[in-house]
């Protein structure tokens, strides 16, 4: 079992406080500056309602409350609000979230990561509309995670059952796509996000908003990074496409994402307040909570205010996930594409990463900062390998956050071989048409452009006209959705049954996932360079543990099929 950092972290939380417990200067001065969002976080014992009216008190306007966690949104000139609302004995701390109303300037902004969309296509894949064998789709033989995972297998005894609904806590969800609308549950998606044209400082973020009200359906996805994961948890086999590690589970969209792929600390409270709340049973979250690749208490790097904000992050995530999984809520969690030994990681050069231009260097101390959610409470971390099982390069590894591993693509595997640096690597699930023709891979006819065939992209037609697209990608983020849809198959199979619900102790399916998972053992030599393939020393790793356990891989492989006939063992703890 992985070490639970952070629960002994929050628990010192309130001996350091906020930035209520510091002397302020004598009646700071009054808000000014252009209009922010803030979220502020009611401090423990105190009233919400008391919260609410500190920041009226402060010169905020209170937008929305999350009483479950005593998260309130709240909007106030960017200047002294933070100051003024924290210094009341209500409060436990305020985090700027983002600037209101501004004119934009240059290209769309993504969320660094230069992980995912590495590679190029080795070759041109065509579309096929080949009949398969029952419960396989007509890609399936591209899916190496869905073989790695035995899901082909575990299908034939437990293919998920539609009453198991697993949040997708992520960009957003295409429910058109013709591999998730047999799954996708619109009445329970909610979106928690509202798109953000730019920051204040004129750089664009989620750019012009496609929707009136800059809130998109609950059925969109403008990023395309959610729509992967929930094909590859629980695209339906239907015949058509693609089919997901759990098809035949129900999937729901819970946005806390934008456009450009920031999760910001209000929606994704609101997100997991809302799965515990709906009845979800199992998140898969791969994120973090941005502007704080790490969240420290006390950075000395970090101004007093930007100190006081992650305390805040820290406090309302860990509350947020406690309160999830006190409802039933299964989270499963990347473990980030960093490369980082979590136990003692690189120094952070990218946060904060919003607004524009806040970046610096920051030294990070293992025991006071965190990466969340992924270092919050209850989590089941996931590695990410690739068809060779070598650990992949990008991912974070150690034995203090990781309890399993699973196909997140690696585009850089098989050195020496002609699949070396071929995005057939890397994990293949449904790409959104809105998406690839924004990104110039679909043209506006619906065909696959040159950019697009070079990139992997590939398009199935069924003979009633439906049309699909699939992309290529890799990351921690291609991992964890493996380990969400075996998850979902252990709730399935394994949870109590009580009319139109199941559901099952998030501690339980975390044993059995565990407990079933496929050893594997450290490489030898346990230190591995990536040279050969073009990294630099930062991306040295050493594999701790023997093969029940170890930094590279956790417990091992997630595997459907044992999870599903070998996990009553498990159950009880």
């Amino acid at each position: 079992m992985k070490r639970p950092r952070l629960l002994a972290a929050a628990l010192a939380v309130p001996l350091f406080g906020a930035v209520s417990a510091v002397a302020l200067p004598a009646a700071s001065a009054q808000p000014a500056g252009p209009v922010t969002e803030f979220s502020v976080l009611a401090r423990d014992g105190q009233s919400v309602a008391a919260a609410q009216q500190a920041v009226r008190d402060a010169g905020g306007t209170v937008v929305s409350t999350n009483d479950a966690v005593g998260l309130i949104t709240a909007t106030a000139p960017a200047t002294g609000f933070t100051e003024r609302v924290s210094a009341n004995r209500a409060v436990f701390g305020a985090a700027k979230a983002k600037a209101i109303g501004s004119a934009p300037r240059g290209g769309k902004k993504v969320k660094p990561d230069a992980v995912e969309k590495e590679g190029r296509a080795g070759g041109n894949q065509a579309g096929t509309t080949a009949k398969k064998p029952v419960g396989t789709d007509p890609l399936d033989d591209q899916l190496w995670g869905l073989k790695s995972t035995r899901s082909d297998l575990a299908r034939t005894k437990q293919p998920g059952d539609k009453r198991v609904k697993v949040g997708i806590i992520d960009t957003g969800v295409d429910g058109s796509h013709p591999d998730i609308a047999p799954n996708f549950d619109k009445a329970d998606s909610r979106n928690f996000t509202k798109d953000i044209v730019a920051d204040v400082n004129g750089t664009v973020v989620d750019g012009p908003c496609e929707f009136r009200g800059c809130v998109d359906p609950v059925d969109h996805d403008d990023n395309g990074h959610g729509t992967h994961v929930a094909g590859t948890i629980g695209a339906a086999a239907n015949g058509f496409g693609v089919s997901g590690v759990a098809p035949n589970v129900t999937l729901v969209n819970v946005r806390a994402g934008q456009d450009s792929g920031f999760f910001f600390l209000q929606p994704t409270v609101d997100a997991l307040t809302y799965s515990g709340d709906a009845g979800i049973d199992v998140v898969n979250m791969s994120f973090y909570v941005d502007p704080w690749l790490y969240n420290c208490r006390a950075n000395a790097a970090d101004s007093p205010a930007e100190q006081a904000e992650q305390r805040t992050i820290i406090e309302a995530t860990t509350r947020a996930m406690n309160y999830a999984h006190r409802k039933g809520v299964t989270m499963v969690v990347a473990l980030g594409n960093q490369h980082d030994e979590m136990a003692a990681p690189h120094d952070d050069i990218t946060s904060p990463d919003y607004p524009s231009n806040a970046t610096h260097p920051r030294p990070i101390e293992n025991s006071s900062c965190f990466s969340l959610p992924v270092e919050g409470p209850h989590t089941i971390g996931v590695g990410s390998f690739g068809p060779s099982q070598a650990k992949a390069d990008y991912s974070n590894y150690g034995t203090e956050q990781i309890s399993v591993s699973a196909p997140g693509g690696y585009f850089r595997d098989g050195f020496g071989t002609p699949w070396y640096r071929t995005v057939q690597n890397e994990i293949l699930s449904a790409y959104p048409r809105n998406v690839g023709v924004a990104e110039g891979n679909i043209d506006a006819s619906g065909n696959v452009t040159p950019d697009g065939l070079a990139a992997g992209v590939q398009k199935a037609t069924a003979s009633d006209g439906r049309v699909g697209y699939y992309q290529w990608l890799q990351g921690t983020s291609m991992a964890t959705p493996h380990a969400a849809g075996v998850s979902a198959l252990i709730v399935s199979q394994y949870g109590k049954k009580t009319g139109h619900s199941i559901s099952m102790d998030p501690d339980a399916v975390q044993r059995v996932l565990e407990g079933t998972a496929s050893p594997i053992a450290c490489p030898v030599p346990r230190t591995v360079e990536y040279k050969n393939v073009g990294r630099d020393d930062s991306f040295t790793a050493t594999c701790l543990g023997d093969p029940s356990f170890n930094g590279f891989y956790g417990h091992g492989a997630v595997d459907a099929y044992a999870a599903v006939t070998r996990g009553a063992p498990f159950l009880r703890g």
